[in-house]
C-alpha cells in the first residue's frame, strides 16, 4: 500500500481517519477495504480504486519439507518479480526475509540475484507489502511476524530512502509496531549507507557482508570491494559503532577451497581483533564488551556457480580458530535450501 497516496486521499478527511485506517491495515491485517465497515462507502470505493491494499501479486509459493521455510514469488505492477521468505525458527520466532530491489547491481559471484543485474528499486509500499502478506497469512494460525531482515534480493543501501521509510512504517506504534531491534539491514559494504544510518534515531541491527579476510579475494568474490575496500569499510563500521553503541554482525560465506582455510580464519581474526575497528577499546563505552561478531554461513548452491559449500569439518575448524582468538562467532542455520530460499539463492524467477 502506498502510504503517501493514502495521505493524499485523506488530506481533507478528519484527522482520526488515517489512524483508523493504519490500525485496520497494519494491526487488524484486513485484506480489502470493505472490511473497514466504519468507513463511508464512497471512501472505501476510492481507496479500492486509487490505493489498493497490496501492490503485489502472488505468483508461486514453495514450502520446505520441514515447514520451516516458505518462499513466495511476487509479481509487481510493472511485471518485475521478487522473492520473499518466511522462516520459522526452532524457538518459535518467525522472521520475514524481505527484498528491497528487483535484481541487484552489486554482482557478487556467489549470489543468484546478482546474476540478473538491477531492474529497479522497490517502493517503500512494495517492501512493506511483503511483510504484510506474511502477517495476514500468519494471522490465520494466530501467529505473528517476530522480526524482519533486509537480506533478500537487492542492496538495501542502494535504495536507502525507500528502505528507511519502510522501516519507519514497520516501527510506527500506530502502524505495524515492530521494534527496531527486531529489524536487520544487511549490506555488501556501501559506506555512504552506513554513514547515513549513523544519524538515524532507529536501533536497527547492521550486518556487513565480508566473506574474505583480504582485499584481493574479496574483490574477486565481490567486485564492490574495488570501491569500498576492507580498510575503509571497517573504518566506517568503527565510526558506526562509536556513534550508536550497536553491535555489528559480519557475515562470512564458507566456500570450499576458496575462503575456508585455517590460515584464512587466522587472517580474519587478526583483521578484526587488531584492526582500527577494535584495537582501541578505550574509545567505547564498555571496553570489555565486543561490539561485533562473525556469522558463518554455509554456501548455498545457485545452480550457476562453480563454488561448493565448505564441508562441516572445515567450518568447525574455521570457527575454532576464531574462538581461540577471542572472536565472537556463530554459525547460521540453513533454511529452505531445497526450495532455493536460502542465503544467496533468491532470484525472482520460477
Amino acid at each position: 500500500m502506498d502510504l503517501n497516496k493514502l495521505r493524499e486521499i485523506l488530506k481533507d478527511a478528519r484527522a482520526f481517519r488515517l489512524k483508523q485506517i493504519k490500525k485496520a491495515v497494519f494491526q487488524d491485517l484486513i485484506e480489502n477495504w470493505d472490511q473497514i465497515s466504519t468507513l463511508p462507502k464512497n471512501l472505501r470505493e476510492q481507496l479500492d480504486k486509487d490505493c489498493p491494499i497490496s501492490e503485489l501479486k502472488e505468483e508461486k509459493t514453495l514450502t520446505s519439507k520441514d515447514d520451516q521455510a516458505t518462499k513466495i514469488l511476487f509479481k509487481l505492477n510493472d511485471g518485475s518479480k521478487v522473492e520473499s521468505v518466511l522462516m520459522r525458527h526452532l524457538e518459535e520466532r518467525i522472521t520475514v526475509c524481505v527484498s528491497s530491489q528487483a535484481g541487484c547491481s552489486i554482482g557478487c559471484k556467489f549470489c543468484a540475484t546478482g546474476l540478473q543485474g538491477l531492474k529497479r528499486n522497490l517502493s517503500s509500499g512494495e517492501i512493506v507489502d511483503q511483510i504484510l502478506f506474511f502477517a495476514r497469512l500468519l494471522k490465520k494460525t494466530n501467529e505473528k511476524v517476530s522480526s524482519v531482515v533486509f537480506m533478500g534480493m537487492g542492496e538495501p543501501f542502494l535504495n536507502y530512502d525507500n528502505v528507511l521509510e519502510a522501516i519507519k512504517t514497520l516501527n510506527d506504534k500506530d502502524g505495524f509496531n515492530l521494534g527496531a531491534r527486531h529489524i536487520s539491514i544487511s549490506t555488501a559494504g556501501i559506506i555512504e549507507g552506513i554513514e547515513k544510518l549513523n544519524n538515524e534515531k532507529l536501533q536497527v541491527n547492521l550486518a556487513v557482508s565480508l566473506h574474505a579476510p583480504d582485499d584481493e579475494l574479496r574483490t574477486e568474490l565481490m567486485p564492490i570491494n574495488k570501491v569500498y575496500p576492507i580498510k575503509k569499510l571497517l573504518a566506517a563500521v568503527d565510526d558506526y559503532i562509536k556513534k550508536t553503541g550497536r553491535k555489528v554482525m559480519f557475515e562470512y560465506l564458507m566456500i570450499d577451497g576458496v575462503n575456508d582455510s585455517p590460515e584464512q580464519a587466522e587472517a580474519l581474526g587478526k583483521l578484526l581483533v587488531h584492526s582500527l575497528l577494535f584495537g582501541n577499546q578505550k574509545n567505547f563505552s564498555q571496553p570489555d564488551q565486543r561490539y561485533y561478531f562473525v556469522n558463518l554461513i554455509s554456501f548455498n548452491s545457485t545452480g550457476h556457480s562453480e563454488f561448493k559449500p565448505s564441508p562441516g569439518w572445515k567450518i568447525k575448524n574455521f570457527k575454532q580458530v576464531l574462538d581461540n582468538m577471542g572472536v565472537d562467532v556463530t554459525q547460521r542455520y540453513r533454511f529452505g535450501r531445497e526450495i532455493k530460499a536460502a542465503c544467496g539463492q533468491l532470484a525472482g524467477e520460477n
